[in-house]
């Protein structure tokens, strides 16, 4: 276990994910064929390669359509058609899904609770169905405990749930209660999509934080992430980054004040330099455009593939094998 582990109520092992050239592909949509495109498969993921590591955040971005949430279904093993390729490891074994699921914890975009029980109750009974029958009932209560606090709900555990937007939590709290209901689990890794859709940047603030402590447990957590401000970027530790039709165009560290990531792009003929104080968020997804990419006859995926970082994730991904 980290040694920044904060859960000692029950050990978990910490748990890599590496995925080298993933391609993911579902049958045309009619639509399509009828309006005249020639193939029969459409490929949503293109040779992705990348890893989340335990303790670390990481973020997957891209533009409306890049195939981020795609990437995290196929990861999670969540789609149920098309067919996937490519090789998706697990602390160095090929993943069982059987088995992978059990050391999963997968935070959907909509938050689904019951509105008449309290939050600390909705915890409870997540850790009642999903931890194993071998848990004495004072483990699990005092892991129930660990999570409320390391989720900042136990101010609230007593607070009926409710309905969204008429009583009980606000919607900051359930995005809290949707992570706590997965951390109760007891996963290795936390799978997380959009964890700050629909909230304002005091509320996404709050929500990034407790996702940070999470990972500060030792835990392996991804999320896509859509426009995130300054200080929530800079929450993260790595970034994957995707460019419309699943193609992937950075897969690495973001770096203090995101000098990684930034030097990355800059050194990159032709790309605009960011100005002072800039999101550097706003400023990667600006400068990695269709429109600047077309305007400067370049290729970004082709530009990562022949990489020095390219190259040193592929070697790291056959380390952790």
């Amino acid at each position: 276990m980290s040694t920044r582990s904060r859960m000692m109520a029950l050990p978990f092992v910490p748990l890599p994910i590496t995925f080298q050239d993933v391609q993911y592909f579902i049958d045309t949509p009619k639509e399509m064929v009828a309006q005249g495109y020639p193939e029969k498969k459409l490929k949503l993921l293109c040779d992705i390669n990348g890893a989340f590591h335990p303790g670390k955040l990481s973020a997957i971005m891209g533009v409306t359509g890049a195939g981020k949430t795609t990437l995290l279904d196929v990861i999670s093993g969540r789609v149920t058609e098309g067919t996937i390729e490519g090789e998706i490891r697990i602390g160095g074994n090929l993943k069982v899904q059987e088995t992978f699921v059990r050391m999963l914890g997968y935070c959907e975009q909509t938050d689904i609770h019951s509105p008449h029980i309290t939050v600390e109750e909705s915890i409870t009974f997540s850790a009642w169905l999903r931890l194993p029958p071998e848990v004495d009932s004072k483990t699990r209560k005092d892991f129930v405990t660990e999570v409320l606090e390391t989720v900042e709900l136990d101010g609230n555990k007593d607070s009926l749930v409710g309905l969204p937007g008429i009583n009980g939590l606000s919607t900051e709290q359930r995005k809290r209660l949707t992570i706590a209901v997965e951390l109760v689990s007891n996963p290795s890794i936390i799978l997380m999509d959009e964890p700050t859709s629909g909230l304002d940047a005091r509320a996404a603030a709050i929500v990034m934080r407790t996702v940070k402590k999470v990972a500060e447990t030792g835990r392996t957590v991804a999320c896509t992430i859509h426009q995130p401000s300054i200080d929530i970027f800079e929450t993260f530790d790595e970034l994957i980054l995707m460019k419309r039709g699943g193609q992937l165009i950075y897969s690495g560290p973001i770096g203090p004040q995101s000098r990684k990531v930034i030097e990355y792009f800059e050194t990159i003929p032709g790309i605009p330099k960011i100005m002072d104080n800039y999101n550097p968020a706003t400023w990667v997804m600006e400068v990695t455009s269709t429109s600047l990419e077309a305007q400067l006859s370049i290729d970004f995926t082709g530009i990562y593939k022949e990489s020095d970082l390219h190259r040193l994730n592929t070697e790291l991904a056959v380390k952790l094998e």
